[in-house]
């Protein structure tokens, strides 16, 4: 991996030799997606840090590289473009450095499951925070949790995913669709005991997979950098702590 730095409060290295800037907090969630893309495209990136984001969204919209509501925010350097929300974001970096697919079917398809991973860290974070994790409400989630699962186990199923060999959406080398798939669940299932129990059990074969994509040298640096700068954080603020809380027991 040809990274400049990965660190959510400074810049490593000289900023004008690194592809792009990512902007988002140090933590891993919805940014995590972004680094990986990044990551397993061998590309450079520098990342802001949590105060050039503040200021950003503090300050005139005018101001902002892209208007952007909150992060993440990718800065193309050498195409001068900026664009914002993750689905966006890996859209981008899909054409850009020719990641997607060959057929309009699995361009869509990739997509798709770049949106319900969206989806789900959503719901993982009740709405990002509008309401806490509790036992009870953890105990009525489950159900829909196990679903989400068995939607990317049934969708690897129908492209030939084995418990040992196979892609998600096919083919014989990993693509976005595996990238994203493997930080979804593995960045999850790594610091929350109870989504990792519920995952082995519902999806074997999509966790086989996430292990085989994770061991990749590219993303497990990534991953180890990412053990060493946030620790067992997840998201940030009460409802990080609500799921380290919950999600633990």
């Amino acid at each position: 991996m040809t990274r400049v730095a990965l660190t959510g409060n400074g810049t490593f290295g000289r900023q004008e030799l690194a592809d792009y800037e990512l902007l988002y907090w140090s933590v891993p969630f919805r940014g995590q997606f972004v680094r990986a893309v990044l990551a397993f495209a061998g590309t450079t990136w520098t990342e802001g840090g949590d105060q050039k984001i503040a200021d950003l969204m503090e300050g005139p919209i005018a101001d902002m590289p892209v208007p952007f509501m909150g992060p993440p925010v990718l800065i193309d350097r050498k195409a001068d473009f900026a664009i914002a929300e993750m689905p966006a974001i890996i859209l981008y970096l899909g054409e850009a450095l020719e990641l997607l697919p060959d057929t309009p079917q699995l361009r869509a398809m990739t997509m798709k499951i770049v949106n319900d991973a969206n989806d789900v860290i959503d719901e993982i974070t009740l709405n990002g925070g509008q309401q806490m994790w509790t036992e009870e409400r953890w105990r009525e989630y489950v159900p829909r949790l196990k679903k989400w699962m068995s939607l990317w186990e049934e969708t690897g199923r129908r492209y030939g995913l084995e418990a040992d060999a196979g892609h998600i959406l096919g083919g014989s080398t990993p693509g976005i669709a595996d990238v994203i798939t493997a930080t979804l669940w593995t960045t999850m299932t790594e610091r929350f005991s109870s989504v990792r129990a519920v995952f082995e059990e519902m999806a074997p074969m999509t966790a086989a997979l996430c292990r085989r994509i994770s061991s990749l040298p590219s993303l497990a640096a990534l991953a180890d950098d990412a053990r060493r700068d946030y620790g067992t954080a997840y998201a940030g603020g009460q409802i990080g702590a609500s799921m380290a809380k919950v999600l633990n027991g």
